[in-house]
């Protein structure tokens, strides 16, 4: 089976298996989006949720998160996990955002990359879910894990991964492939013990096979 077939055949199960996929971050804009996914990294989204909903009553434009003071924000994104960062990275961008985009979230690539602490993934997330662009693909660790495992990718870097995943995922389905791979591998297929025995794409994983025999899942070097 070629890999574009493959692929082909996975997009079509996965609606299937997961016809509700979605991001799992709350927000209702795309200022809340960028928030909630800067808040997002090494951290879950269950307790990012717990979070925002203070802190998006409190913050309801760039300019107001951009005048906050540190100690101020820090203290509402502590439990998040590297708040210090966080806080710098969301001041940062909320500052050029009220500065050079009156206010407003650009929506290209470009304009979001040049935002302080705001990378690909970031900008492909807000992209994605709050402008329904497909620029690219979401690679957390999830999709990095499932990838390898799938046989789609060897890389190990995130964005050689969505480089090799750009050539064979349709443009058209690039958002939702991210959200496809993220909800399987929150819940069925695990970093520590997938559950491949329950697996709604056993027959279309390489991996599984091997794990159920061996007890060891496929690593990207396999």
């Amino acid at each position: 089976m070629t890999i574009q077939k493959h692929v082909a055949q996975l997009v079509e199960v996965w609606p299937q298996v997961y016809p509700g996929a979605h991001c799992e971050l709350d927000f209702r804009n795309p200022l809340e989006l960028l928030v909630a996914t800067i808040l997002s990294a090494q951290c879950t989204d269950r307790r990012v949720n717990m979070v925002t909903p203070q802190l998006f009553r409190k913050y309801r434009t760039a300019k107001r998160y951009a005048n906050a003071p540190q100690a101020e924000l820090e203290n509402a994104i502590r439990s998040t996990g590297f708040y210090r960062n966080k806080t710098k990275s969301i001041r940062g961008a909320m500052r050029a955002i009220a500065e050079e985009h009156n206010g407003k979230v650009p929506d290209t690539m470009e304009e979001l990359r040049a935002l302080p602490g705001v990378g690909r993934k970031t900008a492909n997330v807000v992209l994605g879910n709050a402008f329904r662009k497909n620029e690219g693909i979401v690679v957390d660790t999830h999709v990095a894990r499932l990838s390898q495992r799938l046989g789609l990718t060897k890389q190990k870097d995130a964005e050689k991964i969505e480089r090799d995943l750009m050539k064979i995922v349709p443009r058209e389905h690039w958002t939702d492939w991210s959200h496809w791979l993220i909800w399987h591998g929150r819940r069925r297929c695990y970093a520590r013990k997938p559950d491949c025995s329950q697996c709604e794409i056993y027959r279309l994983c390489p991996s599984g096979k091997t794990f159920l025999r061996t007890g060891v899942a496929r690593k990207a070097e396999d």
